[in-house]
């Protein structure tokens, strides 16, 4: 049985649209996710590079990891309970960590502070001063305007936010981030 006989041609023209477009979303894919270290080669002469298209640069699962134990290995040193965590640019949770005895309001606010911080690509410390000009900024859903989240930044631009939450002062939580921030650096 010859199954091109049983198929017809709207079909095949179907299934065949749909795997080229299967395969050329998976170049673009793989174009889109490159490394920022190497950028991609040049597009061969007449060939037209896919309009609408960045790289971004974004934290790995260990990356973000390392940062988040830099931080509260540093809230531990000085006697703090504190939770850790890191968010990508669309505020994704990467990392959360919960340190031993934290509250439990920590985690929710450690969250907030490092969405906000890469939200606005400014420590929540600055934005928090920010409040006596624009009050309503704090109505904005998921944010929070306490000292603790710190962005990370690559050219300029925030790819990431570390919050931290629970100890006794936003600058001390403000501290452990940057230290967080720090250890991406090394």
């Amino acid at each position: 049985m010859d199954i091109h006989k049983k198929t017809s041609k709207r079909a095949r023209a179907v299934v065949g649209g749909t795997l080229v477009a299967a395969i050329a979303a998976g170049t673009i894919g793989v174009w889109a996710g490159g490394s920022a270290a190497a950028p991609p080669a040049p597009a061969p002469a007449g060939k037209v590079e896919p309009a609408g298209l960045r790289q971004t640069d974004h934290l790995t699962v260990a990356a973000a990891t390392e940062a988040a134990q830099a931080a509260l290995a540093a809230a531990s040193q000085e006697n703090q309970r504190v939770s850790v965590t890191i968010v990508d640019r669309d505020g994704n949770t990467i990392v959360l960590l919960r340190g031993d005895g934290a509250g439990p309001q920590s985690y929710e606010a450690a969250e907030r502070k490092a969405f906000t911080a890469a939200s606005w690509n400014a420590s929540t410390s600055q934005l928090a001063e920010r409040l006596d000009q624009a009050p309503h900024l704090a109505d904005i859903p998921g944010t929070l305007f306490l000292g603790g989240g710190v962005p990370v930044v690559t050219e300029g631009a925030p790819i990431a936010g570390i919050g931290v939450a629970g100890a006794p002062s936003g600058d001390l939580d403000e501290k452990f981030a940057r230290t967080g921030v720090a250890a991406l650096g090394d």
